[in-house]
């Protein structure tokens, strides 16, 4: 039995300590862009096929717990627990609440059910769905997998910004309509956006251990000035597409995750005022929390457009 800092225990093999590996939290960062791609769909045509659009949001649960299993054992393989101080949250491999096989093994479960659901998704929709499917699972393994992860590279923020933004939001729009739009697109980017803030939380609260181990994250190269520029680059531009989307539409409505900009400006100054360490994972669920009410309001609003 073994402690999360300042938490209760976290029994070898329990459900919790697969829930630290399989990080919950993180699932509107999932879940956000299918939720806007059917949106859109419906913006653009006035039609959400609903089993379809379950069957996308299932896929892409299972492409974020096969990312964020992945990252736990990619972790642990490396070594990084072992080198410094790191003040990330607990990796359950690193720490002994889970084998490094069981993990393997869940992986590849994972991996069976999004393939089966892939081919099914390509029976209605052909070899596109398949060409989607494949990318996004080798990005999903790749992050900190293989050789050379992207974990490692200075393009991590831009890796999630087009899985979880651009390929998930137009991907959805596709596969629910047969076509895709500059609206999807444009929604896309605002998502994308969001997701790719939350991993630059992370590699900025870890810089210094991210260092210690080889990382060359953007933070890491660019250095910490830079990193806080580009997370409020990637808080405001999600507000400058709402923006756009209403211009195109003529309908103000779309607009209405404007609502959240009292929201993103102390977010942002807490980001650059934050004292260290573990302060930066209170930033991180908040993003996590942003980025829910922004999908949720942007659909919203796209569904109120086409209804009315």
């Amino acid at each position: 039995m073994a402690l999360i800092p300042g938490d209760t225990p976290v029994r070898a093999g329990s459900l919790r300590a697969w829930a630290v590996a399989l990080r919950p939290a993180s699932l509107p960062l999932a879940l956000g862009p299918v939720l806007v791609g059917a949106a859109v769909a419906y913006l653009r045509t006035g039609d959400i096929p609903l089993a379809l659009a379950g069957m996308a949001a299932l896929c892409a649960l299972l492409m974020q717990a096969i990312t964020n299993l992945q990252n736990d054992i990619g972790f642990t393989v490396r070594g990084c627990e072992k080198v410094g101080a790191r003040v990330g949250l607990p990796r359950a491999t690193a720490q002994g609440w889970l084998s490094r096989r069981a993990v393997r093994r869940a992986i590849v479960v994972l991996c069976l059910l999004a393939t089966a659901l892939g081919l099914a998704l390509v029976y209605y929709r052909g070899w596109p769905v398949l060409a989607i499917g494949i990318c996004s699972l080798v990005a999903a393994l790749a992050y900190m997998g293989g050789p050379k992860p992207i974990a490692y590279t200075p393009f991590g923020e831009l890796t999630v910004f087009v899985f979880f933004g651009l390929v998930a939001v137009m991907g959805t729009d596709w596969l629910l309509t047969n076509t895709v739009g500059a609206t999807s697109a444009m929604a896309g980017a605002a998502v994308g956006s969001l997701a790719a803030a939350a991993l630059a939380v992370n590699n900025h609260r870890d810089a210094q251990h991210d260092q210690l181990v080889g990382r060359k994250t953007f933070v890491v190269l660019f250095g910490r000035s830079a990193s806080v520029v580009l997370f409020g680059g990637l808080l405001v531009f999600p507000l400058l597409m709402c923006l756009a989307l209403a211009w195109v539409y003529l309908q103000p409505v779309l607009m209405a995750p404007l609502v959240l900009l009292p929201v993103v400006w102390p977010l942002l100054n807490d980001f650059r005022q934050c004292p260290g360490g573990l302060a930066y994972n209170a930033i991180l669920f908040r993003v996590f929390r942003l980025e829910f009410w922004f999908a949720a309001l942007l659909a919203t609003a796209s569904i109120l457009v086409r209804s009315f």
